[in-house]
């Protein structure tokens, strides 16, 4: 199906203004979604939460029930023998100080970064590097830790970081479109409960404004965002 015949397919399922629980959403985004790849599937909210005050910061991670559907690689920089079963939990490169400066040399070849607590001196010279790529290390993500193989076994599972952006936007990958619906809604489910469990308690009123799900090269579908986070806190509760 050519672009043109695609986009005219899409809008005639998508209706304009209308907003989808997130299993309507779900079983939109597989029927609109080009065949051609396995695209992502991404869900991204405007926050209620100002991204310049210190006490409103919304930053965490979620372990996605299913997965993202994606190969990530996993460096970790230790000195100690915890190394070992890191890369035995399934770290693609484990070392320090000539890892360190293979990095600083220009090497990026992974998506996520572990380090001990006793590594962030060393670490603090790769900010240049790491930092503009969102791929420092950091206690609240879950990246600093002693327990370096329960980290990487948690990462290669599934665990993903979210982070809100300048201008109150959060944006992450829930899987791929070749995932069933069920397993697409569970791990969207889980996602947002995260995000509300990070919500600051200096967030007064509806933390989430908005909420779309969208493939990659496919329409955006808005989500009913109000009905999802009550969805998810009651079961909580």
């Amino acid at each position: 199906m050519k672009t043109t015949k695609r986009k005219k397919h899409n809008e005639g399922l998508v209706e304009n203004g209308k907003v989808y629980t997130l299993e309507e959403a779900v079983s939109l985004i597989k029927k609109t979604a080009s065949n051609k790849f396995d695209a992502s599937v991404d869900m991204q909210m405007k926050l209620n939460a100002d991204p310049t005050a210190s006490d409103q910061v919304v930053r965490g991670t979620t372990a996605l029930p299913h997965g993202t559907g994606k190969s990530v690689r996993v460096v970790v920089l230790t000195r100690d023998e915890s190394g070992n079963a890191a890369k035995e939990a399934g770290a693609d490169e484990v070392g320090s100080d000539e890892l360190i400066q293979r990095i600083m040399g220009g090497w990026i070849d992974f998506d996520v970064v572990v380090a001990t607590p006793s590594m962030m001196k060393d670490i603090a010279k790769l900010g240049r590097v790491l930092g503009p790529r969102g791929l420092m290390p950091s206690p609240k993500s879950g990246t600093v830790t002693d327990d370096l193989a329960g980290a990487v076994k948690q990462i290669k599972k599934g665990r993903i970081e979210f982070k809100m952006d300048k201008q109150s936007n959060l944006n992450a990958s829930i899987g791929r479109i070749s995932f069933d619906e069920k397993a697409l809604a569970e791990n969207g489910r889980a996602l947002m409960l995260s995000l509300m469990t990070a919500k600051p308690k200096s967030v007064k009123g509806d933390f989430v404004q908005r909420a779309h799900l969208s493939s990659t090269m496919g329409p955006g579908i808005r989500l009913d965002a109000g009905q999802l986070v009550r969805e998810v806190t009651v079961n909580e509760s």
